[in-house]
């Protein structure tokens, strides 16, 4: 996702047999150049192998007085040589080779341990050495064989302990692997993922969007509610040098090898990318294409090198959201989507090892679902006659609903229709050839639970709730997009377990909902009888429920084919002592699926008074008494719309409004007048109660005043 502080072949087992893992101890009598006295353990294991290569990872344990600033030498006894090397400066003469630290690793203090990793080359053998000297002190020692690990894994950084809840859990059983060579079956085993959003994306680093660094508990956590794959959106931007090498950092690729680790370790299919290079660096390809195909290729080489021999879970896309500026068209777009997707496929494919049959992930221009974008993807991927290609698009739904924007409150039958269009177009472009289809990202763009009341609940889970039956049906696997607004990372709890339990439920059945979650009655007087519309999904209604207790059908409730009316005795019994807000939960609970929970919400007319402020500076006072704002619209005297998207009188929810429930106030936004003429406009605020309140605002310059009449 473009946010701001916002598939693979099966391959075989690794070629040969892996180096044992030789551990060296001794401690040298003899000063090292530092002064210090020294001594260490060194570990050196290969994790990988294949014919002609393997990767290798040292971890160097100081036995001696602290060090800062270290050098670890050894002779390759089979003359094997290094290719690449991370977390460590590594140079070669001949058989001899020396790691120098980097300068954020050059301390190790008593009993530490620093660690570095390199893939290396072979001929004859790779018999593993087994003498090394640390700041020119020889380290003796006896030898251990443990089994090598799959793949490399650097040393972890420091990360929380799981929270007590969570402790207890163990890891989900691994999941069955799918066929060889089926790259369908591969993408099908990653149904339902995950996105690591805003995190290794986030620009400078990690934390920079405001989440915590990424721990393996976390990980477990998500694995734990049954995601099988994580998007990992990656910005490499910020982490590499200059030209011609645009040389990776290596702590920041070690951090990236540790998280992909981590998730392999929980039993998650793991998605990397190039993210926010997209609109950094790379859109500008159509004035600059040799800079930027070379920066583009140097990255890709390194991370097909420092990833050849993963996992095949392990799955490569090659940009996020690909753009350009300055182009004529969006054809034209289709076509340098085309050449970087080819270099890509080229490129990684003739890096050896596991990465000829890894599954290569190619988005669509800007990954939209447009049949025009489809048509164009489906071209390349018929050009390349590979059979482990998979596509991807992202989808965020029906654009008024998903902003709340042109009236667009709730799940109706424009959002279900341009859901089932956009699925049933992949579908019938990707899928039925054999393509496999991501959808990348999925969500809605101003779900976020830092912005309460965009999106209305019950609207929301029915949205999750036909995302997950609609892709299911078209063997389309989807990966949530969560910048922290499901998961809350600090505490590894979902912010909102309804909604969890809506999607979980939506990967294997349907659940029944109603044509709303809220029941409104008045604070005072005689409280009607309400109905609501059951919308059923396949399912049938089985009753009403309120904590353990069954409501009482005829007495508390009636039904009719799908109109469900709650009686008068029921709602006044539920409203208990009719404080403004909920007062009352039920659940509708169906055959199957998740149950439809129901507020019993007291509420009574909003009302507003005059004020004054400036275009940057105005709040409208609001008495919401238990009423909840559902949207807003702008008219001048004319009846034309005014303000923003000047072609629908409602307006954006929270870019053009905002509700301060704790103030009092509806803020009226910079952005909301900065697109306005001077003079009188009428506003028009809708609540969830169908309650309308008009209000009359009036602007001459930077002056605002407003009234009610």
């Amino acid at each position: 996702m473009q946010s701001s502080p916002r598939v693979r072949r099966w391959v075989s087992a690794l070629v040969g047999a892996a180096i044992a893992l030789t551990t060296v101890t001794a401690v040298a009598t003899t000063a090292a150049p530092a002064q210090a006295a020294t001594g260490c353990n060194v570990a050196y294991t290969v994790s990988a192998q294949w014919p002609g290569g393997f990767t290798a990872n040292v971890d160097v344990t100081n036995l001696g007085d602290p060090i800062n600033g270290w050098k670890l030498a050894w002779t390759f006894p089979s003359g094997q040589g290094v290719s690449h090397a991370w977390s460590a400066t590594v140079t070669t003469s001949g058989a001899q080779v020396s790691a120098a630290n980097l300068n954020w690793n050059a301390a190790i203090a008593t009993r530490a341990t620093v660690s570095f990793g390199f893939n290396g080359t072979w001929t004859n053998a790779n018999t593993a050495p087994t003498s090394f000297t640390l700041n020119g002190v020889t380290c003796n020692g006896p030898t251990a064989s443990p089994s090598p690990s799959p793949s490399p894994s650097p040393s972890p950084s420091p990360s929380p302990s799981p929270s007590p809840s969570l402790s207890p859990s163990p890891s989900p059983s691994p999941s069955p692997s799918p066929t060889p060579g089926n790259a369908m079956a591969v993408v099908a085993a990653m149904q339902p993922g995950w996105n690591l959003g805003n995190t290794l994306d986030a620009i400078p680093d990690e934390t920079a969007w405001g989440n915590p660094l990424t721990t393996q508990a976390m990980l477990r956590q998500v694995r734990a509610q049954g995601y099988k794959s994580i998007r990992i959106p990656i910005t490499w931007s910020n982490h590499h040098g200059p030209a011609p090498d645009y040389t990776i950092d290596t702590a920041w690729l070690n951090r990236v090898r540790q998280i992909v680790d981590w998730s392999l370790a929980e039993d998650l299919h793991v998605l990397i990318n190039l993210h926010h290079d997209s609109w950094q660096w790379i859109n500008t390809y159509p004035s600059d294409p040799t800079t930027v195909m070379n920066r583009y290729t140097a990255l890709w080489r390194q991370l097909a090198g420092a990833f050849r021999d993963h996992s095949s879970r392990v799955l490569f896309e090659s940009i996020n959201e690909p753009q350009f500026a300055g182009t004529s068209s969006d054809e034209q777009g289709d076509q340098l989507v085309n050449t970087l997707n080819t270099e890509f496929v080229r490129l990684v494919r003739q890096t050896g090892g596991g990465n000829t049959t890894r599954v290569l992930v190619l988005p669509t221009l800007h990954t939209s679902g447009e049949q025009v974008r489809l048509d164009a993807l489906s071209s390349t991927i018929a050009a390349l006659r590979d059979p482990n290609i998979a596509a991807t698009v992202h989808f965020y739904g029906y654009w008024p609903f998903s902003v709340n924007i042109a009236g667009g409150t709730r799940y109706d039958s424009a959002v279900e229709q341009d859901l089932v269009g956009a699925f049933d177009r992949v579908r019938n472009t990707f899928v039925s050839r054999g393509i496999p289809v991501i959808i990348g990202e999925w969500a809605l763009l101003s779900y976020d639970y830092t912005r309460p009341g965009i999106i209305e609940r019950g609207e929301l889970l029915k949205y999750l709730e036909a995302v997950g039956y609609h892709a299911r049906i078209r063997n389309l696997t989807t990966m949530l997009w969560d910048a922290g607004s499901f998961l809350n990372r600090n505490t590894l709890t979902w912010r909102d377990q309804g909604v969890l339990d809506m999607q979980k439920a939506s990967w294997t059945t349907r659940s029944g909902t109603a044509s709303s979650d809220q029941v409104y009655v008045p604070r005072t007087g005689t409280i009607p009888g309400r109905t609501l519309t059951l919308n059923l999904n396949g399912t049938t209604f089985q009753g009403l429920s309120q904590g353990g207790t069954a409501l009482s059908q005829g007495a508390d409730y009636t039904v009719s084919g799908t109109t469900l009316t709650l009686t008068s005795s029921a709602l006044t019994r539920l409203a208990g002592n009719r404080a403004y807000g909920v007062n009352a939960t039920i659940n509708a609970r169906f055959s199957q699926g998740t149950p439809w929970q129901i507020s019993i919400i007291t509420s009574d007319p909003p009302t507003q008074s005059a004020a004054g402020g400036t275009t940057s500076s105005f709040a409208i006072p609001t008495q919401f008494r238990g009423d909840q704002l559902a949207t807003m619209e702008a008219k001048y005297a004319n009846g034309s719309p005014a303000g923003p998207a000047n072609w629908t009188t409602y307006k954006e929810f929270w870019s053009n409004f905002q509700p301060d429930y704790n103030a009092g106030t509806i803020i009226m936004k910079p952005e909301f007048f900065a697109e306005t003429n001077d003079g009188r406009i009428t506003l028009t605020f809708h609540f969830w109660s169908g309650r309308q309140l008009t209000y009359y605002v009036t602007k001459t310059g930077t002056t605002v005043s407003g009234s009610t009449s």
